[in-house]
């Protein structure tokens, strides 16, 4: 074979090989995550997921009015959640666990894994006291196994899912102080990752950004901070990369609406959604349009 064919030879084989590369690296996703409807006109926060053995996971869970839809969506998963994450004791993320805790029926709750508050901490929220305090007797009292984070880096392994606190409640944050204390968990597989930042604000999100995680921020499905409004900063959300927004929201925060019309309200959603449009982010679950489901 003459010099010009076996280079001929060699390129043919190269190429043959670089192209199969990207089916090489295409990897299988192991988990299924849902981004719950909205039942009810107020917010919530509510996200499920299984892998592929079966395992069942949830984040958060939604006010208590959408208890009944999240126990028929569990049901339909086996009834049973090996580990249930909380990022904050505010009423839209408690509801429904709160609910369940308190009348589990076939619900099965392998572990609960939240940052618990003291009760000094949530006296900071007078309105919210209360709803704070009854959810952690009510986990106390359902003798549920707790892993209570009082330190980011926990690893919680689901299958081939890792689920990895990047952040946990900080009491020394007196500003927006249940918010800003919320627990951070970056999910992923091989094929995806997502990030919940629950309700962080914006003293919480530059935290974020100034520590050992920073890197763990980005990820293909970010879910918005405090529902899209008032949440992390800006320039949180122009400095980490992201391809995808999950939107926690009824639609009157989606749409800045309370009823006299498109963004005539004081949220900061559409400040958010322009900003999402200039970063070149096109795609977007919002809870307000119904049930999304991400494999």
């Amino acid at each position: 074979m003459n010099k010009p064919a076996m280079k001929m030879k060699w390129i043919i084989l190269i190429a043959l090989v670089l192209g199969t590369l990207p089916v090489l690296s295409k990897q299988k996703p192991n988990f299924t995550v849902w981004q719950l409807p909205s039942q009810v006109n107020t917010i919530g926060n509510s996200y499920v997921f299984r892998m592929n053995n079966g395992k069942v996971a949830v984040m958060d869970g939604g006010v208590k009015e959408e208890a009944a839809y999240l126990r028929g969506f569990l049901a339909a998963l086996g009834n049973q959640v090996d580990v249930w994450f909380v990022s904050h004791p505010h009423p839209d993320h408690i509801g429904a666990i709160n609910e369940i805790l308190k009348a589990p029926d076939d619900i099965r709750i392998g572990t609960v894994c939240h940052s618990g508050f003291s009760a000094a901490f949530c006296a900071l929220e007078p309105e919210y006291r209360a709803a704070a305090l009854d959810f952690y007797a009510n986990l106390k009292k359902s003798g549920i196994p707790v892993v209570d984070v009082t330190e980011p880096g926990l690893i919680i392994q689901l299958d081939q899912t890792t689920f990895k606190i990047l952040a946990v409640k900080n009491e020394d944050i007196t500003i927006n102080p249940y918010n800003n204390s919320s627990m951070v968990v970056r999910v992923w597989d091989q094929s995806k990752s997502v990030v919940f930042l629950g309700d962080c604000g914006s003293e919480e999100g530059d935290r974020l950004l100034n520590s050992p995680f920073r890197n763990e921020l980005d990820c293909d499905y970010l879910q918005m901070a405090h529902h899209g409004q008032r949440g992390v900063s800006k320039d949180f959300y122009r400095t980490i990369r992201f391809k995808a927004c999950l939107w926690p929201s009824p639609s009157w925060v989606y749409n800045n609406d309370i009823g006299e019309g498109y963004n005539t309200h004081t949220l900061e959603t559409v400040e958010i959604r322009e900003l999402m449009d200039s970063l070149g982010i096109k795609t977007h679950y919002v809870s307000c349009e119904g049930l999304y489901k991400i494999q």
